[in-house]
């Protein structure tokens, strides 16, 4: 059985030979397959301001403000803890840990109900493969622990995706796969 390890680097592999023309034309292409997924007036939703290859969930939240949504993205208090600071157009980033930036000290933290997730892998089933840290695991096991449960949607390039991803108790799964191909609605677990 190939592990994480193998899946994740064979994955990012092909993410990062996704070449700048495609992933222009997939910036598009993804806001038009999210159909209204984001468009929650109301609604507090976190991306995350993309890393080395990701696919950029910048214009899904340019589209969620619009809607009148709130937007946040994801900070690393240490290397436990992610939580989500409100983000307001043209606010100062900061270096947020693991080599991205997110709202300073001075924003608010928030919940959001909708979360958009960076991904190494995925598959079908709305199981993902991160980058092994378990950061995003804690933070939404905490909020379900506390009765709140976001709405998970991964965001990546179809290229990501792998028949099967090894899932283990601790792993949430996603509830939507966004790719510049399609919006996949993971089946309802449990």
């Amino acid at each position: 059985m190939t592990n994480k390890n193998q899946l994740r680097a064979a994955a990012l592999a092909r993410r990062d030979a996704v070449d700048g023309a495609s992933r222009a034309a997939a910036r598009e292409r993804i806001v038009q397959h999210a159909g209204p997924l984001f468009d929650q007036p109301g609604k507090i939703v976190s991306g995350y301001w993309p890393i080395r290859s990701e696919a950029d969930p910048g214009p899904l939240l340019d589209r969620a403000r619009q809607a009148g949504a709130t937007i946040a993205l994801p900070v690393l208090l240490d290397a436990e803890t992610l939580l989500f600071r409100r983000w307001d157009p043209g606010a100062v980033l900061e270096p947020a840990g693991f080599g991205t930036v997110g709202p300073s000290v001075a924003a608010p933290f928030v919940i959001p109900d909708i979360v958009i997730l960076p991904l190494a892998a995925f598959d079908r089933r709305g199981h993902r493969i991160g980058y092994g840290k378990g950061h995003y695991d804690r933070a939404v096991a905490g909020l379900v622990a506390a009765g709140m449960r976001p709405l998970l949607v991964g965001l990546a390039f179809a290229v990501q995706e792998v028949d099967k991803v090894p899932f283990e108790p601790h792993d949430i799964p996603l509830d939507f796969i966004l790719t510049e191909e399609e919006l996949i609605a993971a089946p309802k677990h449990g």
